[in-house]
Formats: C-alpha cells, structure tokens, sequence
C-alpha cells in the first residue's frame, strides 16, 4: 500500500473507529449501570476526564486559550444542550432502555437537527423534510409504545422518551454551536464547552461517585469505563474532528448509519437481545426519514454517543 494510499485511509478508519466506539457505549453503559455505577457518576467520569485531557493537549500544540467575553452566553448554551443535558439524559436514558433501541432512536437526531435549524436559523422546509419528519417520529412512535416484554430493560419506555429528549437537545446545540466554530478552532471549542459543563456535572454525579464500590469491579467493568469514558467520549470526539478536516462534514456523517448496525450486532451477540419485527419496522421509518431530509443535502454533521 503506497503512502498516499494510506493517508487517504486514514480519516475513513479513524472516523470508523469513532462510531464503533459509540456502539459500544450502546452495550457498556447498559452493563455499567447494572449494579456497578449509577448513570449521573458515569457523566461525571466522561466529562471530568475528557477535560483534563482537552487541557493537557495544550502541551503538544500550545494555542490561545481563551474566549471572548460576548461569546460566553453561547458557550454556556452550547455546553448545557451538547453536553449537560445530552449527556445525562442520554445514559440515564441508555441505562433503562435496550441498546437497539437506543441506537435506532439517537438516529433521528439529523431529523431533528433540520427542524431547529428551520426554528432558529431560519432554514427553508420543504415537503421531502417535513415527510421524513413524519416517518422518523412514526418509528419512534413504535419503538416507545411497543411491548417488547423483556426483562433486561428496566423501563423501556422512559428510557426511550430519554433518548428522544436528549436527541432533541443536541439538535438545539448543533445550531447553537455553528458560529463558535466559524470564529475558534473546534478543538478549542470543545474543550471549553465540556469546562464549562463539568460543574453541573460535578454538582450531578459527586455523590453517586463517592458511594462507587470500585472493589467490585473486574476486567470487564474496568475495560467498559475506559471504553465509556475514554474511546466513546474523549477519542471518538477527536476522530471525529479529525474526519471532518479530512473528509468533510458530509463524509464525516455518513458514518452515523452505522452506529446502529454495530450497536444491533453486538446487542444479538453478546446480550442476548432479539431482533424482532417491531425494532425492523422502527428502523425502516427510521431510516427513510433521515434519508428524506437529509436528501439533496449535505449530511449533517455526527453526534457524539
């Protein structure tokens, strides 16, 4: 394999690699919060340690630091909806439903991500999108209302309704967060959004942390955090970042449809989860949505799990 071979490569498998990390999460979390660690202590580890890991990137590439005082409001915003918010809904939400549906329900973020965009930044709405709305919504609709009857969920559908909730959410954040990375770096946004959302979190998950027993925790509990807390949060934001400098935003996204590819592998293989007819329908609406409004359009660009 030649050199620029390689290097053309590179940002496919990093960007790869980054959503195989979020289908995982899909399965970790789920494990994590079965009796090990309360979902709030989770958000408080991701959080807290990706920070110190933003900062601590300063030292290969020092850069200003910074932010301007009249773009603080937005940061903050931004940090709530993308992080606060998102975060804790969405393991809390992960912790009570079941993976496929998890992942088949963050799928709809794009959707939403094009109504708000509509709502704040006054973007055109046309009849493909509004009908891609329509088919989202109804396979969300059957993932929330179905009766899967499994014992492995606590509460299938709060936690689903959880899921929609911090979709929602993102989708506020990534139109918020559009003209800070026109003016910073998206690294140095970053950082400053998970800074300024580690003390909610702080304020959150202290408490479930300190009653952890980390005793109890073997091989695998110890991989699921680093998985958690380290690949699916601080790594799949960089490779992230890195594909969309490399590849574009639209190439970048694209990679989203395979989260819950991955996510329904692992669930059936190493869960025990079952691929009913229900979960097919859901992300057959599912996909023809995002398809339909993100048609003659750039992919959006990807969420982070």
């Amino acid at each position: 394999m030649t050199a620029s071979v390689s290097r053309s490569i590179q940002p496919h498998m990093a960007v790869l690699a980054a959503n195989i990390f979020f289908a995982i999460n899909f399965i970790a979390v789920p494990h994590l919060t079965n009796g090990f660690i309360a979902p709030a202590a989770i958000n408080l580890l991701r959080v807290g340690i990706s920070v110190l890991l933003f900062w601590m990137l300063l030292l290969f590439k020092p850069s200003f630091a910074g932010i301007k005082k009249k773009d603080l409001p937005r940061f903050l915003l931004c940090s709530l909806t993308g992080v606060v918010i998102n975060q804790i809904l969405f393991i809390k939400g992960l912790s009570l439903t079941l993976p496929i549906h998890a992942a088949l329900l963050a799928l709809g973020t794009p959707i939403f991500i094009t109504f708000v965009a509509a709502w704040l930044d006054k973007e055109s709405l046309t009849l493909l999108k509004i009908l891609g709305l329509a088919l989202g919504v109804g396979g969300a609709l059957i993932l929330v209302t179905g009766k899967e009857g499994t014992a492995e969920a606590k509460d299938i559908v709060l936690g689903n309704i959880l899921v929609i909730i911090n979709a929602i959410s993102y989708a506020f954040y990534f139109s918020l967060v559009k003209p800070l990375m026109k003016e910073y770096r998206p690294l140095h946004v970053l950082r400053w959004i998970f800074t300024l959302g580690l003390p909610f979190m702080l304020a959150f998950g202290w408490s479930s942390l300190t009653e952890v027993d980390w005793k109890q925790f073997g091989e695998l509990e110890w991989a699921s955090i680093i998985m958690v807390v380290v690949a699916a949060t601080f790594l799949a934001y960089l490779f992230n970042l890195y594909g969309i400098n490399q590849l574009g935003a639209g190439a970048t996204g694209a990679y989203i449809y395979t989260q819950p590819v991955f996510a329904t592998i692992l669930s059936v293989w190493l869960m025990g989860e079952q691929l009913t007819a229900t979960k097919i329908a859901a992300a057959i609406l599912i996909f023809a949505g995002v398809w339909l409004v993100g048609k003659k359009r750039p992919v959006l660009n990807p969420r982070p799990a």
